[in-house]
């Protein structure tokens, strides 16, 4: 698909527009949701590659989390400090940068061995903006010499545009997952302790043991019998006629008081 002219530019960018939001609604994985958008840029520009830097939010550094060709080693793992390399430059400065040739002679860029894409002549590098803000960096490489017009660079800033909306989204949507899944963690370990802490107070009332001979006589249960320590102490609460759901929601009115 070749970069389109000013004439047809708006249908063109609603079409693209289009197909950046069919591959963000389609569930995928914020990697895989990724690798979609650049296989769609590698389409609208017709680059020989093109490979995607987010910043990694506890050290600032940019990292390379989505290639056209297969880097499996340097996915998560190759990074750049702000202001390192084009691409550490463009994250930094909010600016693109497009090399025509000879792009590894810029005094900006930095070659890493395992890239193959760095030894090719020319360079776009766009940065993926959402709410004003650099989210990330889109690299598009061509081996050959090639001339950037304005029409393919305004092509590449819409699509980061579309891109870093897309990203900010689907980082949005995996953290609010996280930390539900971080709530329910906690919500179950909280009715475990209130299970077992119920069923160790039976065992001391019954066999007149200390708090900590009750906890060592159900964890060494726990391990003989293979089973987890709630289980057990369930079992123990039913035992003594009473609900185990009952006890959780006892405890729940008693934190709440």
């Amino acid at each position: 698909m070749s970069v389109p002219s000013n004439a047809g530019a708006e249908p063109y960018h609603l079409a693209l527009l289009h197909q950046t939001s069919r591959i963000v609604s389609s569930g995928l994985t914020l990697r895989q949701m990724l690798q979609e958008l650049v296989n769609l840029v590698v389409e609208v520009t017709g680059c020989d590659a093109c490979l995607v830097y987010l910043p990694d939010p506890a050290t600032g550094d940019v990292v390379l989390e989505a290639s056209q060709l297969p880097h499996a080693a340097e996915i998560g793992a190759l990074r750049m400090k702000r202001g390192e390399g084009v691409t550490g430059w463009v994250a930094e400065h909010k600016a693109a940068v497009a090399l025509d040739r000879k792009a590894y002679a810029d005094p900006r860029f930095k070659n890493f061995p395992t890239l193959e894409e760095d030894t090719y002549e020319a360079l776009v590098s766009a940065p993926l903006v959402s709410g004003g803000e650099v989210i990330g960096v889109l690299n598009v490489h061509h081996k050959q010499p090639h001339a950037h017009g304005p029409e393919e660079i305004g092509l590449l800033t819409f699509l980061g545009e579309q891109m870093g909306g897309a990203i900010a989204r689907s980082q949005l949507a995996e953290e609010n997952a996280r930390l539900q899944q971080s709530a329910d963690e906690m919500k179950r370990r909280l009715e475990d302790r209130t299970v077992i802490e119920r069923a160790k107070g039976l065992l001391q009332e019954r066999f007149r043991l200390s708090e900590q001979d009750a906890y060592l006589r159900l964890r060494n249960e726990s391990r003989r019998l293979r089973r987890p320590m709630r289980e057990l102490a369930e079992a123990i609460i039913l035992a003594e006629g009473l609900d185990p759901a009952a006890v959780q929601e006892k405890r729940g009115e008693a934190s709440e008081g």
